[in-house]
């Protein structure tokens, strides 16, 4: 991987791996740039063997202000293939971290608004502090958050998507976490210490379980009731047969 980005930061913490958007004077804003060098980022590290679990997190105090204004004033100029083309980066970004065989932690502290809120909310964990600021704020520029919707309704009811996303309201890290968008809340000075412990706790366990899992969480959405019963059966079969859980089931019917 060229870890010589321009809009990111690559740290390398053992097992885990950090990805820190990197324009803090502009609240990390997306351009382009910034869209594939993250995607590019997490398609590397999702099949690096030395990686176990991607915290994904901003620069200088806050997570990702969504779409920087310079580029909202380029794509004005866009037309329709440009348009789609664009939207469609975007979307694959979502879809890297979404379907990444690592899981992946979003660390958020200060602002975490439309696409930058999406970039979370695709993310298997998220780790806020109380002080984080949640936003969908799409439709006051006339705009809708339309790819970011898919991924919302993932982690809250409808009702709680509606309030976010058609009022552009602001939430703490204390109230998305009542509502289930956030996993854990915790206070400011505690985030980076906290979100690593949890990492810690993820990187020991079975790599191809945790895959395998996610997988699951990926594939089951899009199937019936019984279709992904028998999926769940395949998947059982499967894993039965692996290293990790016959290692697995050893240890625990050995253990005193």
């Amino acid at each position: 991987m060229d870890k010589d980005f321009k809009k990111i930061l690559f740290q390398d913490m053992g097992q885990t791996k950090k990805l820190i958007l990197n324009r803090p004077d502009k609240r990390n804003s997306l351009d382009d740039e910034m869209i594939k060098e993250l995607t590019d980022a997490v398609n590397y590290l999702s099949e690096d063997e030395g990686t176990k679990s991607i915290i994904i997190t901003g620069a200088g105090g806050n997570f990702c202000s969504g779409l920087f204004l310079d580029y909202l004033h380029k794509i004005q100029d866009f037309d329709v293939l440009q348009n789609k083309k664009d939207s469609s980066n975007y979307k694959n970004l979502l879809l890297a971290i979404y379907g990444c065989n690592k899981p992946t932690i979003a660390m958020v502290d200060g602002y975490a608004l439309a696409g930058g809120c999406g970039i979370a909310s695709a993310c298997d964990l998220i780790v806020a502090s109380d002080k984080a600021q949640f936003g969908y704020t799409e439709v006051r520029i006339g705009f809708i958050p339309a790819i970011v919707m898919i991924f919302l309704l993932k982690r809250v009811s409808e009702t709680h998507a509606k309030d976010l996303l058609l009022t552009s309201k602001f939430i703490n890290g204390t109230e998305a976490h009542k509502i289930g968008f956030v996993n854990y809340v915790v206070e400011d000075y505690m985030l980076e210490s906290y979100t690593d412990k949890l990492c810690e706790s993820l990187n020991q366990l079975p790599a191809s379980s945790v895959m395998l899992t996610k997988e699951m969480f990926k594939n089951i959405s899009s199937m019936g009731f019984e279709a992904s019963l028998e999926y769940a059966v395949d998947m059982n079969t499967l894993t039965r047969m692996s290293e990790d859980c016959k290692n697995g089931i050893k240890k625990f019917l050995t253990k005193k």
